[in-house]
């Protein structure tokens, strides 16, 4: 399914939250070093709760080594305050990554060259960003809603 990479994240709390969403959408998540928290940090342990043994994830050393990963044909999409595409007005794939830069300064311009960016919109008057756990949920179910996924969600429910 989808990818979703921290790019140097901070806040151990933001990095819990999004590993507990990735466990609960079934989406991969990367964290890419320098972290601003210990791996074995009790903020962030607490707040991805008992969801870790769910938890599909894959620490990089570094950006140049996250990079090596990828495939081929791996579609990045760089979640930026600082562009102007709409997260809805682009396509997403199955297997696409959905990448965040850390939450005191966002991407580094370089990567923002590199990937093709797209931003949250903000219309209220009170902030510069969004808080990154917040950002990753909502760009990461617009990328499960277009390919179908909201539809078979129903069973998780109790629907039928």
């Amino acid at each position: 399914m989808f990818k979703v990479v921290l790019y140097q994240p901070e806040i151990p709390q933001n990095a819990g939250n999004i590993a507990r969403t990735c466990a609960a959408t079934g989406a991969e998540l990367h964290l890419i070093r320098p972290l601003g928290f210990q791996w074995n940090s009790a903020k962030l342990r607490r707040a991805g709760l008992d969801y870790w043994p769910e938890v599909d994830y894959v620490l990089h050393d570094s950006w140049r080594a996250f990079l090596e990963t990828l495939p081929p044909d791996g579609r990045i999409w760089a979640f930026s305050s600082k562009v102007s595409r709409l997260y809805t007005e682009v396509r997403y794939q199955p297997g696409d990554y959905l990448l965040f830069g850390p939450e005191s300064r966002g991407l580094p311009s370089e990567v923002l060259e590199r990937f093709p960016g797209v931003t949250i919109p903000m219309p209220g008057r009170g902030g510069r960003s969004l808080n990154l756990a917040v950002a990753v949920g909502v760009g990461l179910y617009e990328a499960l809603r277009q390919v179908g996924w909201g539809f078979r969600a129903a069973r998780n429910l109790g629907a039928t």
